[in-house]
């Protein structure tokens, strides 16, 4: 990375970037609906050079009516979201394998955050967005019928009975999801937590917006044919816990 003037400049544009957000933060709360925290380890100096010079390019505002022909150009025909990246590995992926698809991500950990800049630098990516913050903003923000596809992979689970109403899957967020997603269009959702399984199965079978029609096991015990597998997927197999992949169809 270059220093001097165009490194200021650069410093200077994210600072802006960052007072025009927490001005915004009295309208719009970026964490609305999350919890827990949002920092890990400290960044490195090269990935906090990487997020002052190129977050600010790649950054989706929730503040301006959705135009996501604007956002992404005419290349992009149309357009995925990802609701909790995680590290980037299966956005990013997916994101070089389909450049004429927009990607929006979602993820509120800065460390997360920091890997996605790097790899979309790395593989020099022109179709990805990054929303820091909940995913409930950019839903809210889409005009109807605006997605192909929305990835859920591996939320929190809230395993503790009393912390279950903040998972992120709820009869609300189904309606929601469905209002942004096109007629035959899909929800793809992964988890390694039995429960978790149940409990969103349980409000799929009584939405009326999604249907799940599996042929065989292979159906939820496979993963998808353009499956990227995540540092997250690793650990939990590593650990005998056995994934789940579900894709419900918008109806």
């Amino acid at each position: 990375m270059g220093t001097g003037r165009s490194g200021r400049d650069t410093q200077v544009t994210f600072l802006i970037y960052k007072t025009l957000i927490e001005n915004r933060m009295s309208t719009l709360d970026p964490n609305v609906g999350l919890y827990g925290r949002q920092k890990g380890k400290r960044l490195g100096v090269f990935q906090k050079t990487l997020m002052e010079q190129k977050l600010p390019q790649l950054i989706y505002d929730v503040n301006t009516p959705a135009d996501l022909k604007k956002v992404f150009g005419e290349t992009c025909t149309e357009y995925f979201l990802e609701i909790g990246f995680g590290g980037g590995e299966h956005l990013a992926a997916l994101a070089k394998a389909n450049p004429r698809v927009g990607f929006i991500g979602c993820e509120p950990f800065e460390n997360g955050v920091a890997k996605l800049v790097k790899a979309i630098e790395e593989f020099s990516l022109k179709n990805v967005r990054i929303y820091q913050g909940s995913a409930t903003n950019v839903i809210a923000q889409l005009p109807d019928q605006a997605l192909s596809r929305v990835y859920l992979l591996y939320p929190d689970p809230w395993p503790k009975r009393r912390h279950r109403k903040r998972r992120f899957v709820s009869d609300e967020k189904l309606t929601d999801l469905a209002r942004v997603l096109k007629t035959e269009g899909e929800l793809r959702f992964a988890t390694d937590i039995d429960d978790y399984a149940g409990w969103t199965l349980a409000r799929v079978a009584r939405s009326t917006c999604f249907s799940w029609l599996p042929l065989n096991s292979s159906d939820w015990t496979v993963p998808w044919f353009d499956w990227t597998q995540t540092r997250y997927e690793r650990k939990a197999i590593s650990e005998n816990r056995k994934p789940a992949y579900f894709k419900f169809i918008r109806i």
